[in-house]
């Protein structure tokens, strides 16, 4: 019988019992931290793990895990995982690249109706005075207006669909994607600066690379219009925090949205939560049960694809970005929406 460690704190009694149907021993481990997990491997030696937010570095690896045949990483960042190293060790990485792309696509909905409506501000100003709040014309219609989406893969395709679908215009910038390959309706923006200076929404849906890590900086935000948000349901370390609050409070940028931010948990008291015009949720769009459901169901899949000698149906990509080949080419049958004034067709 082979052992699995689940050291992720998100587990269900499904994923439980798939392994033990397919001849698996379950270990529930510690909290899930790199030195928890380095122990939970030393003391039990399982054939396989799964782990959620965990930091795992070369180190782990490289420990003495004789029996470590496969890692699946809870969703669909992996970041936080060396794995280069792993496989060096003889250890397969997967992952569950589309298990919550459904989820984190309407999260980042929420923020762009919640931005686009002003809820916080209209709402704290119903209490002050109900009409007020009702005729302040500090909210606005969706449809008409432009989103410019950062990174148009799982996630990024399918926030464009939802959102052309409320009419908008939707440009998006992904330079590893040829034009044909973007959805049906979306304007392929080659020029990360014209993307910048004309959306009224700008949602970033890329992973953490040496390229992208900390490159939505002050710079990025004095190429968006004053007006305009920007919403991040990626990676928290995508985006300069500091550089994010300044820009709201200087007036560069209307506001942001974040399903996400760097070093989480977050501290009560940490400035970029109690920032006017910055509006945070607890990374939740990859937690819906029926993503957690469904990347629960993809981890214990990889897990014995690999312990019954098959091919994973998700390992974890080794991309090297830097040398990774981009496309300049374009596409001139996007969705134009139509004008705000145009009565019937809105």
């Amino acid at each position: 019988m082979r052992t699995v460690l689940i050291s992720s704190k998100t587990y269900s009694e499904s994923q439980i019992e798939y392994l033990e149907a397919h001849d698996c021993r379950v270990i529930l481990g510690q909290r899930e931290g790199r030195e928890e997990i380095l122990s939970d491997l030393m003391k039990y030696q399982p054939d396989g793990i799964i782990v959620s937010e965990a930091k795992l570095d070369a180190g782990v690896f490289e420990a003495k895990n004789p029996n470590l045949k496969v890692l699946a990483r809870r969703g669909a960042g992996y970041d936080g995982i060396d794995v280069r190293a792993a496989r060096k060790n003889g250890v397969e990485c997967t992952y569950a690249p589309i298990g919550n792309s459904a989820s984190v696509a309407e999260v980042t909905m929420f923020h762009l109706l919640h931005a686009a409506l002003n809820v916080s501000y209209v709402r704290s100003l119903m209490y002050e005075d109900f009409y007020k709040a009702k005729q302040c014309k500090a909210y606005e219609t969706l449809c008409t207006y432009t989103l410019g989406i950062i990174g148009c893969g799982n996630i990024g395709s399918r926030v464009a669909e939802r959102a052309r679908a409320m009419k908008m215009n939707v440009k998006a910038y992904d330079p590893y994607k040829k034009a044909a390959d973007f959805p049906d309706g979306v304007e392929v923006v080659r020029d990360l600066s014209e993307l910048l200076r004309t959306s009224d929404f700008v949602s970033i849906h890329t992973p953490v690379t040496d390229i992208t890590k900390g490159f939505f900086n002050m710079e990025m935000f004095r190429q968006m219009k004053p007006t305009a948000y920007l919403i991040n349901a990626a990676r928290g370390a995508l985006v300069v925090e500091e550089d994010a609050i300044k820009a709201v409070k200087e007036g560069i940028i209307a506001g942001c949205e974040f399903d996400t931010c760097a070093n989480e948990p977050l501290d009560p008291q940490r400035e970029i939560l109690h920032t006017p015009g910055i509006y945070v949720t607890p990374h939740m769009g990859g937690s819906t049960r029926m993503a957690t459901e469904r990347v629960g169901i993809m981890d214990v899949i990889g897990i014995v694809e690999v312990l019954d000698g098959k091919k994973p149906s998700w390992p974890i990509p080794d991309i090297d970005y830097s040398s990774l080949p981009t496309y300049t080419d374009v596409r001139d049958d996007y969705y134009h929406a139509p004008d705000k004034y145009d009565i019937e067709a809105l």
